[in-house]
Formats: structure tokens, C-alpha cells, sequence
């Protein structure tokens, strides 16, 4: 008797590969799925994409918003002594 195998179906790993959950995004920023969930309700944060009920982050736009949040060391200038 010959057994016939069926093809594996891809994973969801490959597919989405470049995006990141929002829990897990929550995770790696330390913060609480309410709070990224708040920064999109203010349209801050980095942008996600909507597929039914989950929140996706691609990854690439979440280190370019990472980016444009970096802020220059003040300089001080004189002051007191």
C-alpha cells in the first residue's frame, strides 16, 4: 500500500514574516495593548494595518517611526555656576 502525501499548506510565518502583532509590539516596547491601542486613537505611534479583528505593525514602519521620535541632546548653554 502506497501512501500518498498531502502538500504542506504554508504557515503564517512566511506570510507574515515583515509584521509584528500588537501584543507582541506591546511587548517589545514595554507597554500595555491599551496603551498602543490609545496611540492609534490619537494617530500617534507607528502605523498599523487592520486584517479583520487583529492589529498589525509591519516591522520596517515601526523602526522608522522608532527613528523620527529620537530627539537631539540639549546643549546647555551657560547658566549658573
Amino acid at each position: 500500500m502506497t501512501q500518498q502525501r498531502t502538500p504542506m499548506r504554508p504557515t503564517n510565518a512566511k506570510l507574515l514574516s515583515g509584521w509584528i502583532s500588537r501584543l507582541d509590539l506591546a511587548l517589545e516596547f514595554g507597554v500595555t495593548v491599551e496603551t498602543l491601542r490609545r496611540w492609534e486613537g490619537l494617530r500617534f505611534g507607528p502605523p498599523c494595518v487592520r486584517a479583520g479583528r487583529k492589529v498589525y505593525y509591519r516591522r520596517d514602519a515601526v523602526q522608522d517611526w522608532l527613528t523620527q521620535q529620537e530627539m537631539p541632546n540639549p546643549r546647555r548653554t551657560g547658566g549658573r555656576r
